[in-house]
Formats: structure tokens, C-alpha cells, sequence
């Protein structure tokens, strides 16, 4: 049983939460605490002039609601919104705040993932800490 665990959610129609979800409720300890982590990407520089000024505030805001949301299964839960690069800020958010395990979906890796990698492939090699990993 792990004491703080962090779910890494992609916000999108190829990833559904509730598998890792389920998984975290498995792993949980009766007073552990989840976290319930998205990485945004950052939007480049050159893109920042097409999109309104508002829009980004506006994404993060609606985000955050989200991960309440979903963070909200959970007694302890809570939502976390960061940006960065995926594989490596999950890696650095978990080891700063002390998470015992990190769960997060996966897919089938295609020949693209074999040259590029994937983030949870990425988790998995680097990780400080104990990952379980959803397909």
C-alpha cells in the first residue's frame, strides 16, 4: 500500500481515467493522499500570436476544474496542473513531492515510439519511485 500516489491523466479521447483510477484505489493505503497530475504543454511562442490573449488563462482555469473533478473520486484527492515537457516534469514532480508511486496509462507502442520513446516509457526508466503502468 503506498502512501501518496501520483496519477498521471492525459486530458484526451485516447486516454480514459477510470483504469488508472481503479488501479490508484488498489494501491492506496487507507490515509494516503492522491494527486492527480496533468502536463500541459507549453504553446510556442511563435503560435502566441493567433490565439487570444485570454485563451490560455481560460484553458488553464478549465483544466484545473477538471482535475478537481477527477481528484474528487478520492478522499484525500487533489488536482495539479504544470506545465513543462511530460515525461521529465512528472519525474520532477514526483520527486519533489515525495510520491511513493506514480500510476499512468499507456498505449501500444508503435514503431514511432521505439526512435521518440513515450512518456510512460520515460517514467518507467527514471522514475525514483515505484510505477504501475495501465494498457
Amino acid at each position: 500500500m503506498y502512501q501518496h500516489i501520483l496519477v498521471a491523466v492525459a486530458l484526451d479521447t485516447d486516454h480514459a481515467p477510470e483504469r488508472p483510477f481503479q488501479a490508484a484505489k488498489n494501491l492506496l493505503s487507507p490515509d494516503g493522499k492522491v494527486t492527480v497530475l496533468h502536463v500541459k504543454e507549453k504553446i510556442p511562442g511563435y503560435a502566441m500570436s493567433y490565439i487570444p490573449s485570454d485563451y490560455d488563462a481560460d484553458l488553464k482555469l478549465a483544466i484545473r476544474d477538471q482535475l478537481n473533478g477527477l481528484a474528487a473520486q478520492f478522499a484525500n484527492g487533489a488536482g495539479v496542473l504544470i506545465e513543462g515537457h511530460s515525461g521529465q516534469t512528472i519525474l520532477e514532480w514526483a520527486e519533489a513531492n515525495q510520491v511513493d508511486c506514480i500510476v499512468i496509462m499507456s498505449h501500444r507502442p508503435g514503431l514511432q515510439d521505439y526512435f521518440l520513446g513515450c512518456t510512460a516509457g520515460r517514467v518507467v526508466r527514471h522514475a525514483q519511485c515505484s510505477v504501475h503502468v495501465v494498457r
